[in-house]
C-alpha cells in the first residue's frame, strides 16, 4: 500500500502578523515597566542600583521564561493539529498585583520601617516584595492543579463576561479617557487601527498596520510637543545581569511578612488563578485549546523565578488573546516580546524608550484588545445567555468606576494624614445618592463576584434553580470567609479586610433559599413574561 504522502501545513514561528502583535503587546508590558520604575523609585524610594540591579532584572527573566513557554506551546500545538493559526497566550506583569503589593505590601513595610528607625526601609519594602511574589507564585503553582475542575464546571458566559468586565473597564475606558484627552494622536492612531483590524484591509507596500500607528502617533506626539517627555530623564546604559537573591528572600521568608500580609497575598494569588483560568478560556474560545494544568504551573514558575532574582511583581497570562489571533500574530509575537522586555530591564533602557515613544503613539491598539475582548463575551457564548454576560459585565465595570472615584478623592487632597479615607466618605456620598458603600464592598473579590453572578444567571436561564442556589450558596461562603465584599479603611484606599461580610453572606443565602423554593412556589410560563 503506498504510504500517505499528505503533508500538513507547516507553521511558522514568524509570521506578518506578529509584527502587529509585538507591537501590540510590548507595548502593554512598557506600561507595567513604566509603572514599576516609577512607582519604586517616588513611592517607595528604591536607589537605582536596587532598581535597575536586581528588581529589573528579575522581571526580565520571569517575562521571558513564560514567553519562550508559551510560543513553544501554540508552535507545538499547530503542528500537532496541522494548523498554521495557533496564537500564543500572552503573557506578563500582572497589573492588579503590582498595585496591591507596592501600596498594600511594600509601601506600608516601607512606612513601619521608617516609623521604628530601620535604617534602610527601602531594603524593607523590597523583601516584603519579594515574599508577596514567592506566595503568589506557589498559589498559582497549585491552583494549577484544580483549575480546569472549576473550568469545567463554570459556565463559558461566567468566564467571558467577567474576564470582559475588566477589559471595558480597566481597558478601553481608562485609554478612550486618554484618547480624547490627546485627540490629534489618538483619534487618528485609532483610525489606522479600525480600519486595518475592523475593515480588514492592508498597507500598500505590506506595512503592519500596528507598526504604522505606531509611527504616525509618534510622529504627531513630537508635532504636537507630547514626546520628548521632558520629565522622564534617561539613565545610563549598562548591561547588569540577573542575580539570585537567595540570601534576602531567606531572610524575608523568617520575617513576619507573610504573617503581615497573609490578607493580601491570599486574595491576590486566587484572583491571580482565576484571571488567567478566564484568559485559557477566552483562548479556548477564540480556537486555540491548551493546556490549563501546565498554562497555570508555568505562570506560577514565574513568578517564582522572578522572586528568586529579586522581582515583586507575579507574572501572569495576559487579557487579549482574541484580539492577538485576529492581528495574525501566532508564536512569533511572544518571542520578541520576552525578547524586548529582556533588552530593555537588563540595559537600563527604560526611560529612554519612555521618553521618545510615549504611551500615546500605540495606545489604540490595546484600546482595540479591550474592545475584542468584550465583544467576545457576547460572540463566543449562546445568544439566550446574552442576559447573563451583561450581568458578568457589572461587577468589572464597577469595581473601575470604583477605583475612578478613589481617585478623584486622593487628587482633591484626600489620603492624606491630616485628610485620610474614613466611614465619613459614605456619608458624603450618600448625600449625593451616590452608594459608595456598596462600591467599595463590591470591588473587593468582583472577579468572583462577577463569576458568580453570571453563573447563577445562566442557570436561571436555563431553569437549573438548584445549580443557580449552589452558585449563590458557593457566594455566601466567599462573604462568610472574607473573599469577597469585606473591606477595611488604608489612608488613602480600601482594602480587602479578610474578616466575615455577614450582611452579604446572609444575603446570598436568601438568594439561595428562594431559588431551591422556586420550583414549588412557580410554574412555567407558557408564554413571553415581558
Amino acid at each position: 500500500m503506498a504510504a500517505n504522502l499528505t503533508r500538513r501545513p507547516f507553521s511558522r514561528w514568524f509570521v506578518r502578523g506578529d509584527i502587529d502583535g509585538f507591537f501590540g503587546l510590548a507595548l502593554d508590558n512598557l506600561v507595567q515597566l513604566l509603572l514599576i520604575d516609577r512607582l519604586c523609585r517616588h513611592v517607595l524610594g528604591f536607589p537605582e542600583e536596587l532598581l535597575y540591579g536586581r528588581v529589573m532584572p528579575g522581571v526580565a527573566l520571569s517575562v521571558i521564561a513564560g514567553n519562550l513557554f508559551y510560543s513553544w506551546q501554540a508552535q507545538r500545538r499547530a503542528r500537532a493539529l496541522g494548523r498554521t493559526d495557533c496564537c500564543a497566550l500572552p503573557y506578563g506583569i500582572n497589573t492588579v498585583s503590582l498595585f496591591a503589593y507596592v501600596f498594600l505590601v511594600m509601601l506600608p513595610a516601607r512606612l513601619s520601617a521608617e516609623q521604628a528607625g530601620h535604617p534602610h526601609p527601602e531594603v524593607v519594602a523590597w523583601h516584603a516584595g519579594l515574599v508577596a511574589c514567592l506566595g503568589s507564585g506557589l498559589i498559582e503553582l497549585l491552583g494549577a492543579f484544580v483549575a480546569e475542575r472549576i473550568r469545567k464546571s463554570t459556565p463559558r458566559a461566567a468566564l467571558l463576561s467577567t474576564l470582559a468586565g475588566i477589559a471595558l473597564g480597566f481597558i478601553s475606558l481608562g485609554f478612550l479617557f486618554q484618547t480624547f484627552a490627546r485627540p490629534l494622536v489618538g483619534l487618528t492612531t485609532l483610525s489606522i487601527v479600525l480600519l486595518v483590524y475592523f475593515g480588514q484591509v492592508r498597507f500598500k507596500g505590506g506595512l503592519p498596520g500596528g507598526l504604522i500607528a505606531v509611527l504616525v502617533g509618534t510622529a504627531l506626539s513630537f508635532a504636537t510637543g507630547i514626546a520628548p517627555v521632558e520629565s522622564i530623564t534617561p539613565t545610563e546604559l549598562s548591561v547588569r545581569l540577573p542575580i539570585p537573591v537567595l540570601g534576602d528572600l531567606w531572610q524575608a521568608c523568617r520575617g513576619d511578612y507573610f504573617r503581615d500580609f497573609f490578607s493580601i497575598i491570599l486574595p491576590m494569588g486566587i484572583f491571580n488563578v482565576v484571571g488567567s483560568l478566564q484568559n485559557i478560556e477566552s483562548a479556548e474560545a477564540a480556537g486555540d485549546s491548551y493546556s490549563t494544568r501546565s498554562s497555570l504551573a508555568v505562570n506560577g514558575l514565574g513568578s517564582l523565578l522572578g522572586a528568586l532574582l529579586g522581582s515583586c511583581f507575579p507574572t501572569t497570562i495576559y487579557i487579549g488573546h482574541p484580539g492577538w489571533k485576529a492581528m495574525g500574530a501566532r508564536a512569533g509575537y511572544s518571542v520578541l516580546n520576552g525578547a524586548f522586555i529582556t533588552i530593555v530591564c537588563l540595559t537600563g533602557s527604560l526611560p529612554l524608550i519612555a521618553r521618545y515613544v510615549p504611551i500615546e503613539a500605540g495606545m489604540a491598539i490595546v484600546l482595540w484588545i479591550g474592545i475584542v475582548i468584550t465583544a467576545q463575551a457576547f460572540q463566543a457564548t449562546a445568544r439566550e445567555h446574552a442576559p447573563a454576560v451583561v450581568v458578568g459585565l457589572l461587577p468589572g465595570v464597577a469595581a473601575w468606576g470604583t477605583l475612578m472615584a478613589k481617585n478623584g478623592l486622593r487628587a482633591a487632597g484626600m489620603g492624606t494624614a491630616e485628610r485620610p479615607f474614613d466611614a465619613e466618605l459614605i456619608k458624603r456620598f450618600t448625600q449625593s445618592d451616590t452608594w459608595i458603600h456598596g462600591a467599595f464592598a463590591l470591588e473587593q473579590g468582583f472577579i468572583f463576584t462577577a463569576m458568580i453572578l453570571a453563573a447563577t444567571c445562566v442557570a436561571i436561564i436555563e431553569r437549573r434553580f438548584e445549580r443557580a442556589a449552589i452558585w449563590c450558596l458557593i457566594a455566601a461562603a466567599l462573604a462568610a470567609s472574607g473573599l469577597i465584599h469585606s473591606y477595611q479603611w488604608r489612608l488613602a484606599d480600601t482594602a480587602l479586610d479578610l474578616k466575615p461580610a455577614w450582611e452579604w453572606a446572609l444575603a446570598y443565602l436568601a438568594m439561595a433559599a428562594c431559588f431551591l423554593l422556586a420550583r414549588k412556589v412557580t410554574r412555567p410560563a407558557e408564554g413571553p413574561t415581558h
